[in-house]
């Protein structure tokens, strides 16, 4: 069975091109023109791994990039693989900020495109803690998702219902910076009490219960300026 693709461009020669290209090379890739249908196809049907222009006509990539990136898994967890034509270092450096996994600056090579794609599924099906159900494990923390509890080296965390949402938005996005909007827009669905609107606070009961030290934090880690970013690697 062939992998998945999707590729949201809308240069229409280029996305045929490349299309057959990878069909040819044992994937099946879908295309949608606009940020919008895009998004609605990856929302029906999660893809392993998303081709996303930066510049499309209806939305920038960039922010794409980010929607995605805060949804739950699936999709929230897919692959995401950047074009541009820009030539800015600038652009790759904040397109992987935001949550792509690799960027190709435009014109690009077919074969180049197709190398980096199987080289970003590599580390994914290497990558632990993206399974949508089950335990996460970070070193000695554990955190059910069916049983919404907590744990560090066995001994039971306690925390809010909030928090616990808050730990899995910034967990199973593990290595990506989220924004304090981009965490609020995960969690949203829920009626918020005015003091649930301050992230940094609940931030730092989640590390005094999950911190060794919550004054020098290992777990999550704050981006100056920016938001979080959940630590892959921890203990």
């Amino acid at each position: 069975m062939s992998t998945d693709l999707l590729m949201i461009e809308d240069d229409h020669r280029l996305a045929s091109m490349v299309s057959d290209y990878l069909s040819q090379s044992g994937f099946s890739c879908r295309v949608a023109d606009t940020g919008q249908a895009g998004l609605a196809q990856a929302q029906a049907r999660p893809p392993a791994l998303i081709i996303l222009d930066l510049m499309l006509p209806d939305s920038d990539g960039l922010d794409l990039c980010r929607r995605i990136r805060a949804m739950p898994p699936p999709l929230g967890s897919t692959a995401i693989l950047m074009l541009t034509a820009k030539g800015d270092p600038m652009d790759r450096v904040i397109g992987l900020e935001v949550g792509a996994d690799d960027y190709l600056p435009k014109p690009f090579e077919p074969r180049e495109l197709l190398a980096r794609i199987r080289a970003v599924l590599r580390r994914r099906e290497g990558s632990p803690n993206t399974e949508p159900a089950g335990t996460l494990r970070f070193g000695s923390l554990e955190i059910d998702r069916n049983a919404r509890t907590v744990a560090v080296g066995g001994e039971p965390r306690e925390m809010t219902s909030y928090q616990f949402d808050l730990l899995m938005t910034l967990a199973e996005r593990a290595g990506r910076v989220l924004t304090r909007d981009q965490i609020m827009e995960a969690v949203r669905g829920r009626e918020l009490e005015a003091f649930d609107r301050s992230i940094d606070v609940h931030v730092g009961r989640i590390r005094a219960a999950i911190e060794a030290d919550a004054k020098n934090p290992k777990r999550i880690l704050t981006v100056r300026g920016v938001g979080y970013v959940f630590a892959r690697q921890q203990d």
